[in-house]
């Protein structure tokens, strides 16, 4: 059995320096704006549950935190990140909650285990090159666990590893792959939700980011066209393939049942 070294127990010395300025002011309303959504699906995914101690894994500039600060949604919040400027952004908040972030290599969580009641991670792991290794991890210090992340599998995705790399996606996932991952490593899924990327989220990618023109055939686009194709492309998938290939991003509520499912 192959195992990693001591030199690749954290995340790659390259992959690291390439975050460690990756969260400045440039991105803070386009994260901002993903954040609005994905903390939408946690509390969604936990209603009725109230946590004392909640982790964000790969906290980034610490978007989701704001927003989950600002609700009744636990008492203490703790972040990890591999990002200095991920971390320096999360500082300057002064959120109330936050009780304290931490600088990690990727995988070793500087925490006992148990020690929080629920630890999340979105879209995380399509970076992480090791990601059972962070599974384990997250597990080990937490009793119930969120992960999303963006379903990027498509039939022949090879085609598109250029355009995947370029943000930082080394994993590509289907809604099914990626419970396949979640179970052999010894989760059970309790809730899960499939979403499409919202217009307020197209829209901002496609005028701000692209820095398209705002004209009568884009605002058609957003508003008409691509809906339709969607709705066409229900149909002519069917429920089951449209279930694995139809929407944009996976999440989902497990716990763990101890066992470790590939051996």
């Amino acid at each position: 059995m192959n195992t990693l070294s001591n030199t690749d127990s954290g995340q790659n010395a390259k992959i690291v320096s390439e975050y460690d300025d990756f969260y400045d002011d440039t991105i803070v309303d386009w994260r901002a704006l993903g954040a609005k959504y994905k903390t939408k699906n946690i509390i969604q995914l936990c209603e009725g549950q109230k946590f004392t101690n909640v982790l964000d894994c790969g906290a980034g500039e610490g978007s989701v935190l704001k927003l989950l600060n600002e609700q009744d949604f636990c008492e203490n919040l703790y972040a990890i990140e591999i990002s200095q400027s991920g971390i320096s952004q999360i500082e300057s908040l002064e959120l109330n909650k936050l009780k304290e972030v931490k600088k990690f290599d990727g995988y070793e969580i500087p925490y006992p285990d148990n020690f929080f009641d629920l630890a999340f991670s979105t879209h995380v792991l399509e970076h992480v090159e090791h990601p059972r290794i962070l599974l384990r991890e997250i597990k080990r210090v937490s009793k119930s666990q969120i992960f999303e992340v963006p379903l990027d599998y498509v039939i022949n995705v090879d085609r598109y590893i250029d355009d995947l790399h370029s943000f930082g996606h080394i994993n590509v996932y289907s809604p099914s792959t990626f419970r396949y991952l979640l179970k052999s490593e010894g989760f059970v899924i309790k809730k899960e939700l499939k979403t499409r990327i919202n217009r307020e989220v197209l829209a901002f990618d496609l005028y701000n980011n692209k820095k398209v023109k705002k004209t009568i055939f884009t605002e058609f686009k957003l508003r008409i066209l691509w809906p339709t194709l969607n709705l066409v492309k229900r149909i002519l998938y069917g429920r089951k393939r449209y279930s694995e290939f139809g929407y944009d991003a996976y999440t989902c509520l497990v716990d763990s049942d101890g066992g470790l499912k590939i051996f």
